[in-house]
């Protein structure tokens, strides 16, 4: 059996079946989760994430252009990660970043990298959070995000590099 096109899932999810749109979460759910972990603190983005596809469930027969799922399910993780920020205080963000720092010392530096990540212009933050906390390949992150796997390799060189620099050299 051949694997089913996004375009032919979201069709039959806009239609009822529920396991289309379960096939389309186990695609996408890795992407969403990344974009909104270099934008919004770990348990923030557990639950946008959740946000984000029950969102798409009740909002896919308005999306016209079935093959357009990838592009419409990350612009709506990004607005999800604006709104949300737009919704914290300056109080608990300085908070949040006081108690990620405050943990044991591997924590700490996985705290480190992930501000360091999140610094980095969004092309390179998105592919090396899918890489480095997702685990996808470099072909798993082209075919989700429509880049081209080229594109995919320059965006993990060049992040990687920024990484590096921005850690001390210390990032492999």
């Amino acid at each position: 059996m051949t694997a089913r096109t996004d375009a032919d899932l979201v069709r039959s999810a806009q239609a009822g079946d529920v396991a289309s749109f379960e096939l389309l979460y186990a695609r996408y759910m890795p992407v969403v989760h990344s974009i909104l972990l270099g934008r919004l603190p770990p348990a923030d983005a557990d639950d946008v994430t959740q946000n984000v596809f029950i969102t798409a469930l009740t909002k896919l027969r308005s999306l016209r252009e079935p093959a357009a799922f990838a592009g419409w399910i990350t612009r709506t993780a990004r607005n999800a990660a604006e709104d949300l920020r737009r919704r914290m205080n300056e109080t608990e963000l300085l908070d949040i970043t006081a108690a990620t720092h405050e943990t044991q010392s591997d924590d700490a530096e996985a705290a480190q990298a992930l501000e360091a990540i999140r610094a980095l212009p969004e092309a390179y933050r998105e592919t090396l959070m899918l890489r480095l906390v997702e685990g996808m390949s470099g072909p798993e992150i082209a075919a989700r995000t429509g880049l081209t796997p080229g594109s995919v390799r320059v965006n993990l060189h060049r992040g990687m590099q920024l990484l590096r620099d921005a850690l001390g050299g210390s990032a492999a």
